[in-house]
């Protein structure tokens, strides 16, 4: 029997029917590992190094999930074909003890018989450069949001979050409202004129920005 872990229950079903009695699919219900809920879990010193616990209410998937692998011949990763699949894939590995460079990975687009059994005839190791990017994007959202969103939620409503798009909007729009406010109004005039080049049909317009050679602004 071989285990092939997907993201999506919903697909499980539909997957196994497509793969008959050889293969057992399982879900993993999406992301399985994460940051500490109730601290910083990231290592400003250390290369802003992570530090990832599973969540609580995926021990009981991870477990289920680890005593299937134990007595598959071989397992493969099939959780969704984005970075966030990737990174679901790379937390799976490890949690299920396999070797992120062997080739554990299949892919596919589309849920259709042909489609995952043409993905098993090419599995391959995860892609450590998309799991890194994932990463990122979610350690700048702890910088970025841990100590924002206690103030949003005490400021504004409960259970509110800031992240890395949501407090660079905001200061992007504080910025820009301190400018409003700080504009001064001033009348100002723009001069067009009409030219015609020696006397003949050619005529065409003509905006005053230059007088003797230096740039004037009439008030």
């Amino acid at each position: 029997m071989k285990l092939i872990v997907i993201e999506s229950p919903g697909k499980r079903e539909t997957i196994q029917k497509y793969l008959g009695k050889d293969y057992l699919v399982m879900s993993s219900k999406g992301h399985v590992r994460d940051l500490p809920q109730k601290s910083f879990g990231v290592d400003l010193t250390k290369n802003f190094e992570p530090k990832y616990e599973i969540l609580p209410d995926k021990k009981s998937v991870i477990e289920d999930i680890k005593e299937k692998a134990k007595k598959a011949e071989q397992v493969f990763l099939a959780t969704d074909p984005d970075r966030e699949g990737e990174a679901i894939a790379w937390h799976l590995a490890y949690c299920l003890g396999i070797d992120p460079n062997s080739k554990c990975r299949i892919v596919f687009n589309e849920i259709s018989k042909s489609a995952v059994e043409k993905a098993l005839l090419s599995p391959r190791p995860i892609d450590l450069n998309l799991v890194d990017a994932q990463q990122a994007r979610r350690i700048l959202d702890r910088i970025m949001g841990y100590k924002l969103s206690p103030i949003l939620c005490k400021k504004i409503r409960p259970r509110l979050s800031a992240g890395r798009v949501q407090s660079v909007a905001l200061r992007l729009v504080v910025d820009r409202e301190k400018e409003i406010e700080k504009f001064v109004p001033e009348e100002y005039w723009n001069v067009n004129v009409i030219l015609k080049k020696n006397n003949q049909n050619l005529t065409f317009k003509s905006a005053l920005i230059e007088y003797k050679n230096k740039k004037i602004k009439l008030t």
